[in-house]
């Protein structure tokens, strides 16, 4: 029954018969809202008759004033008048469905506090658990069962990168003399530094009259180069770049022999005159990082015992942070007697042209035999950390000996075989030895033209460089040489990574850098003008590679498959692929 008040009086619903059963609703009419007239329902009454008829309310049919309306005729919780048309309900007679509007905030709780919902609640939370655990031990398994890595070997500056060996007097002129100096060395850090090596060589620059003991002072630089002060700042500017500088204190560099003519053993005054060890102190105190002695086949064969004193006087300077390096060189250039001091030596490093021999000794160049002196050499080192040096102060530059089309490709061997590359100033650019009898065989270094190093003023330049033998015009091998360099400091694998040699033929070496689970690299060299196909499958390497760099400026950065992979003539090829577990 339905009853009826005046506007903003109480109205009240009641439902029975076969409707569906709701709460009591109260509510309150908004002023003007017209209330259905009271119907009574009787069997065989018209459709009519049954129905309820539509409530105006402020002329807006009731179920579309909003639910939270003020005028509406809603509780505080939202709950609104149902609208219930004929047949509504389970019972006999029904017809459609309730318009359902959703369920109270009481309601919902008492629905959500039901066992039932109480037990799917408790399951989907230890499932989520479980799930939750299951993933956590699987990640642990993971991480205990994953291979590890190698702990990285300890390595020293000068086994990270190349060194880079320059000649002074003829690398800048500072002060428009027509000599190169120490302060001219210090103007040009910015373009070493951008060579990305981790040290550069400098000197001999003390005071020596040639053969003459008691005028060789090796505390003492020599006015052609600069003075004390100049050096200084050199070290500074060059510790600011991050770049390590390793004096040369050969005592009797200008002389015939670099020891004199000195019995070590004996014990008259003639050493102490020298004084080498004060010199050792003296300049590891002022900051060099490193110590190099050319002539060490004389030593070794007059005073063995000396070497290791100048080791250990070396090693009492250095710290874990600033560790210094005693380096001992030899012109010799048969290879066995080089591999002979290899052994006797026990220092940082051995500087010697173990390797420009191999490559300058035949025409044409055989792969099979480089391959062969190269593993001999480094089976030879044992402990000992190797070097390899093509250009040098002794021999001068790299393009005056080895031929051009093998010019990149020198380089490419230099940075990928194990151990420290030297490099000799201007081989970076292909500078050559002047070749005229009456000149010096010392070369300018080529930085523009014209050169505030005097390319161009300096008496000792015979003419103008062409631009594109210059630092600043240089297009080829100088951006090769930096890629390879900034590779060799940053790769595990090429800085201390397992060598092996894959292939060599007659054309075509190639061998492997492999450190623990970093990237791999597959190092090609092709040492004939020709080009060449090689096919590396069923070596137990993947069918493809990517192109790291190359000395061919027409290689392209793409995947190349090894069952054949095709080297221009004189083109050095660094490829790499990525460790599989």
């Amino acid at each position: 029954m339905m009853q009826r008040e005046e506007a903003g009086s109480v109205y009240k619903v009641y439902r029975g018969g076969g409707a569906p059963h709701y709460p009591e609703r109260e509510g309150r009419l908004s002023s003007g809202a017209l209330l259905a007239d009271t119907m009574s329902c009787k069997d065989g009454d018209t459709d009519a008759e049954l129905g309820l008829k539509e409530v105006e309310l402020n002329e807006m049919e009731q179920e579309k004033l909003p639910m939270n309306s003020s005028g509406g005729l809603g509780d505080t919780n939202g709950a609104v008048m149902v609208k219930v048309e004929a047949g509504a309900g389970p019972g006999p007679g029904a017809g459609p469905g309730v318009k359902f509007t959703g369920l109270s905030k009481e309601e919902l709780l008492k629905v959500a506090g039901s066992p039932a919902w109480v037990r799917a609640r408790w399951m989907l939370l230890i499932l989520f658990w479980l799930g939750w655990l299951g993933m956590l031990a699987g990640a642990i398994a993971i991480i205990v069962q994953a291979p590890r890595c190698k702990p990285l070997p300890p390595n020293r500056w000068w086994q990270q990168g190349g060194l880079y060996q320059l000649a002074v007097s003829a690398f800048q002129d500072s002060d428009g003399n027509g000599s190169g100096d120490l302060a001219g060395v210090g103007e040009r850090m910015d373009e070493i530094a951008a060579l990305k090596v981790k040290g550069i060589v400098i000197g001999p620059v003390h005071r020596n009259v040639p053969d003459q003991i008691t005028e060789t002072k090796l505390t003492e630089i020599d006015s052609k180069f600069g003075n004390l002060e100049q050096m200084e700042k050199l070290l500074e500017t060059a510790r600011r770049k991050g770049i390590k500088v390793i004096l040369d204190l050969t005592p009797n560099y200008r002389g015939k022999q670099e020891w004199f003519d000195i019995n070590f053993n004996r014990s008259d005054d003639s050493q102490d005159l020298l004084q080498e060890k004060a010199a050792f102190q003296y300049w590891l105190q002022k900051g060099v990082d490193g110590l190099r002695l050319r002539g060490i086949e004389q030593v070794l064969r007059s005073a063995p015992s000396r070497v290791e004193e100048w080791q250990n006087l070396t090693r009492n300077f250095s710290t874990d942070e600033n560790p210094r390096a005693l380096i001992v060189a030899t012109v010799k250039t048969n290879p066995e007697e080089i591999l002979q001091l290899l052994n006797q030596s026990d220092t940082d490093l051995l500087f010697s042209y173990y390797l420009r021999e191999t490559l300058i000794s035949s025409n044409p160049l055989s792969a099979n035999t480089i391959q062969q002196r190269v593993q001999k050499y480094i089976d030879n080192c044992g402990k000992t950390w190797p070097s390899w040096a093509v250009g040098g102060y002794e021999v001068g530059h790299m393009a005056s000996s080895v031929e051009q089309h093998l010019r990149g490709l020198v380089h490419v061997m230099l940075f990928t075989l194990p151990g420290t590359p030297f490099i000799y100033y201007g081989d970076e650019i292909g500078l050559q030895d002047y070749q005229q009898p009456e000149l010096n065989k010392t070369p300018w270094m080529l930085w523009d033209v014209p050169s505030k190093g005097g390319v161009i003023s300096n008496t000792n330049n015979p003419g103008t460089p062409s631009s594109n033998l210059t630092v600043e015009g240089q297009k080829s091998l100088l951006p090769l040489f930096k890629k390879l360099s900034l590779l060799k400091t940053k790769e595990h694998s090429l800085l201390f990574g397992e060598f092996q040699s894959i292939y060599s033929s007659d054309a075509v070496y190639v061998y492997s850098r492999i450190w623990d689970q970093s990237d791999r690299f597959l190092v090609l060299l092709n040492f004939r003008k020709e080009p060449e196909t090689v096919s590396l499958s069923g070596r137990n390497l993947p069918t493809q590679a990517s192109v790291e760099l190359s000395s061919s400026a027409k290689r392209p950065k793409e995947m190349v498959s090894l069952t054949a992979i095709h080297l221009a003539g004189g083109e050095g090829l660094v490829l790499k692929f990525p460790y599989v577990a």
